[in-house]
């Protein structure tokens, strides 16, 4: 698919399915892989600034989402005991090429959360949704598409946010 502008809305929606039951499933590492080396995950709060120049949510470059699937799936810790549920649809799948073999890959998405568990801690038992826009910067690769950008703009990005702990 190298240099391939024929990456079509098929294969962007087969994309986005998979990445979303790697999360879903918690299968996280496996994740980790669809990433370029220098890949970058970021959930800013004002997109129109560069991730230098403004606070993120979240500006995860490789090391730290390392970090991040490492302390989801091997650590134990208040935020995330008991772990969140989620469910992913998406909708609106939109495919905008670029040079260089990649392309933008933007779609809609909601998210379902919940965290299992009883009255003592808070919001447990609460289903949670979660609405954003991503834009995936994606380049085209005979070992298929990789990310070189995951943007996830939340629709409530500048107001206040719970439980984030989880990877969307």
């Amino acid at each position: 698919m190298a240099g391939d502008m024929n990456f079509t809305r098929e294969n962007a929606e087969c994309f986005l399915i998979e990445e979303a039951e790697m999360l879903d499933e918690l299968r996280l590492e496996e994740w980790l892989k669809l990433f370029t080396s220098d890949g970058l995950y970021w959930i800013p709060i004002d997109e129109t600034m560069s991730t230098n120049e403004t606070v993120s949510i979240v500006r995860d470059d490789a090391l730290r989402r390392e970090e991040r699937v490492f302390h989801l799936l091997k650590t134990r810790f208040p935020a995330q005991s008991p772990r969140s549920r989620t469910l992913h649809s998406i909708s609106s799948v939109r495919v905008r090429p670029k040079v260089d073999g990649q392309v933008v890959v933007v779609s809609n998405q909601t998210i379902h959360e919940v965290r299992t568990g009883d009255y003592r801690q808070s919001g447990l038992g609460e289903m949670h949704t979660i609405v954003a826009r991503m834009e995936h910067l994606l380049v085209l690769s005979s070992d298929g598409p990789k990310i070189v950008e995951k943007k996830v703009l939340l629709l409530d990005r500048d107001m206040p946010l719970g439980n984030l702990t989880f990877l969307i």
